[in-house]
C-alpha cells in the first residue's frame, strides 16, 4: 500500500506554515513534503517534524524568483556561480530536516534555460549532494501550467538522468504532468521503475484531490506497488473546498479510523 505524504505548500494552508506539521501529524500522514520550505528557518521546521513524528521526503532546491516568474535556475547559461550557492543553501536544510531528495528545477527556455548548462550544472551539484548522502531529482513538468519549461516529457529527463551518468540523480514522476503530457501512466510505472524516487499524484483537469477526474488512481498506484516501489506518493494537489473536507479518497487507502481530524 502506498505510503502518501501530504504536499506542506498546498495542503493545510488554511494554517500558519508550521501550524501544518501537526495537522499533517493529526491526520494520519507520517511524511510530508514541501515545494520550498526556506521562509522559515530550518531549525523551527526540524523542530516541528520531530514534535510531530514526521518525515521531511523532498523538497525543490531554490527556484530563483519565483513570484516574478522564474522556474528554476540549473538550467540558465551564466547563473552557474549562482545555481551553486542555491543548492548548497538547499542541502544545509537537507542537512537539518534530514531529508534525502531534492528536486533540481531546470528553468524556462524563454528565460535561457538550455539542455546543455541544465546538465552540466546536474554533474557538479551531483558531486556536492553525493557527500551529503542527498538524491537529487528531475521532474517533466507540463506546459499547460508552466509553459516553456525546459524538461516536460519523461523520455527527456531519463536522456538528462543518462548524461549526467550519477548514481544519486534519479527521476520524480509526477503523474499529473505525466498524464497531461503523454499519459498511459501504468505502462510509465512498469518501464521506467528503476530510475523512480518520487511519485507524486493530483487529478487531472484542476489538480484536485486524486478522486474524480481523468486517472484512476486505484488500479495505478497498485501497479506502482507491484513495482516494489519503496519511497512515498506526495499529495501535490489543491483542495477543491478544503483539505479536510477533500481527504475522502484516503479511505480507500487508509482504514476511515487512521484518517483523524476529517
Amino acid at each position: 500500500m502506498p505510503r502518501f505524504a501530504a504536499n506542506l505548500s498546498m495542503l493545510f494552508t488554511e494554517l500558519p506554515l508550521l501550524a501544518r506539521f501537526e495537522a499533517a501529524a493529526r491526520t494520519g500522514f507520517t511524511g510530508v513534503e514541501m515545494m520550498f520550505p526556506y521562509e522559515a528557518p530550518a531549525r523551527e521546521l526540524a523542530a516541528a517534524l520531530t514534535a510531530n513524528r514526521l518525515e521531511m521526503v523532498l523538497f525543490n532546491a531554490p527556484p530563483g524568483d519565483f513570484a516574478a516568474g522564474e522556474r528554476g535556475i540549473a538550467g540558465l547559461p551564466g547563473w552557474e556561480a549562482e545555481f551553486e550557492k542555491s543548492l548548497l543553501h538547499a542541502l544545509a536544510y537537507a542537512a537539518e530536516l534530514d531529508c534525502p531528495r531534492i528536486h533540481v528545477m531546470a528553468g524556462l527556455t524563454h528565460q535561457g534555460a538550455r539542455r546543455r548548462t541544465f546538465v552540466e550544472n546536474l554533474r557538479r551539484a551531483g558531486h556536492l549532494a553525493a557527500a551529503a548522502g542527498v538524491t537529487l531529482l528531475v521532474e517533466p513538468i507540463n506546459q499547460r501550467d508552466m509553459p516553456g519549461y525546459l524538461v516536460s516529457r519523461t523520455e527527456e529527463a531519463l536522456a538528462l538522468i543518462a548524461l549526467v551518468d550519477a548514481p544519486n540523480l534519479r527521476l520524480q514522476l509526477d503523474l499529473y504532468h505525466r498524464q497531461i503530457m503523454e499519459g498511459d501512466l501504468i505502462a510509465a510505472i512498469r518501464e521506467y521503475a528503476e530510475f523512480i524516487a518520487h511519485v507524486q499524484i493530483a487529478q487531472p483537469p484542476d489538480r484536485g484531490e486524486p478522486d474524480r477526474g481523468e486517472i484512476a488512481f486505484e488500479e495505478v498506484l497498485a501497479a506502482l506497488d507491484d513495482t516494489g516501489y519503496q519511497g512515498c506518493v506526495g499529495c501535490e494537489y489543491r483542495p477543491r473546498a478544503g483539505t479536510l473536507e477533500g481527504l475522502g479518497w484516503l479511505k480507500s487507502w487508509w482504514p476511515s479510523s487512521d484518517i483523524r481530524g476529517s
